[in-house]
């Protein structure tokens, strides 16, 4: 187990290394200067090479790289031109609130499509099969920030039942945090598992039709234990690769969805960065967003074999 994870992080290396140079030199692509960001637009050419200098833009763009990957080997990812706050300081405390609202959102989808899913396959052509096909398509078939847009209006303006505007810390205020992230997480939710039901739906399907699940009724088990006995640890597979491929991506920022209900999270972060030209947020949060997909995928390799003994991580 222990060579198994040692080989994936260093297959995951050269990916990193070909992030942080995309990430890099793209970031030094998009029109604007940092330096009249911060200094404005009127400001004269002596004071933005001062500026220049003191972030190092005035170095050739190999030795900027050469220098920001030097620290960042060091666990620095300098600091923010904005604020000055450390971006690393900065990222984790607003990926503490993607994560909840992410990590919630798509159990509740897991938990959703696999119950879903088998009870389709299961009854498969019937009525029952045809609704939750045609539910789950309705929900692929709906933009995600439109759907944000309607569970606002319905439950924060109509109703009145949750906030919609505005946040507060758990740290400050538990309960009142929680309901602010509702809103979010049903988004989420609703939005993934569609994807998820429907392929819970075709993998169980297919593994329904191999001859060990006929021999497994054929003894006389009840369809209950065939089900989660032998269709359902099979069945799972496929669509732990698709959570997986799912809660790498929702990590790496649910932009939309934070802008929408006003969350200050991983995602918002990154767009305000953009905009503002705030180079080192902006790369700080590409790369940390790639790290995250990679030990989120590296897990999902290692949960394999709980659910089928025949995948092996040696």
């Amino acid at each position: 187990m222990l060579s198994y994870v040692a080989r994936r992080l260093l297959l995951a290396l050269p990916t990193l290394v070909l992030v942080a140079l995309a990430v890099f030199f793209l970031i030094r692509l998009a029109p604007g200067d940092p330096a009249l960001v911060m200094l404005g637009e009127g400001a004269d050419k002596a004071a933005v090479a001062d500026m220049h200098r003191e972030l190092g833009l005035d170095q050739p763009l190999p030795a900027q790289f050469l220098t920001w990957a030097g620290h960042v080997a060091r666990g620095d990812l300098g600091r923010s031109i904005s604020s000055g706050e450390p971006v690393a300081a900065l990222i984790l405390t607003r990926f503490r609130l993607t994560a909840t609202v992410v990590v919630i959102a798509v159990t509740l989808a897991t938990f959703i499509a696999v119950c879903a899913g088998m009870l389709a396959a299961w009854r498969q052509d019937t009525k029952l099969d045809m609704a939750i096909v045609g539910a789950s398509t309705l929900v692929l078939a709906i933009p995600s920030f439109w759907l944000a847009l309607l569970l606002l209006l319905l439950f924060g303006l109509k109703l009145g039942w949750l906030p919609f505007v505005g946040y507060v810390p758990f740290s400050e205020a538990p309960v009142q945090a929680a309901l602010f992230v509702v809103l979010p997480i049903l988004t989420l939710t609703v939005g993934q598992s569609g994807v998820l039901t429907r392929m819970m739906r075709s993998s169980a399907i297919e593994v329904m039709q191999l001859e060990y699940v006929t021999h497994a009724r054929a003894k006389g088990l009840s369809e209950a234990a065939v089900l989660r006995r032998h269709v359902f640890p099979n069945a799972f597979a496929p669509t732990l690769t698709l959570v997986g491929l799912t809660l790498g991506h929702l990590l790496g920022g649910i932009a939309v969805i934070e802008t929408v209900f006003t969350l200050p999270g991983l995602g918002r972060l990154m767009v305000d960065s953009i905009l503002a030209r705030d180079y080192p947020v902006v790369q700080g949060c590409l790369l940390f967003t790639a790290v995250v997909y990679i030990a989120v995928n590296l897990v999902v390799d290692l949960c394999y074999p709980i659910f089928d003994p025949r995948v092996t991580a040696s």
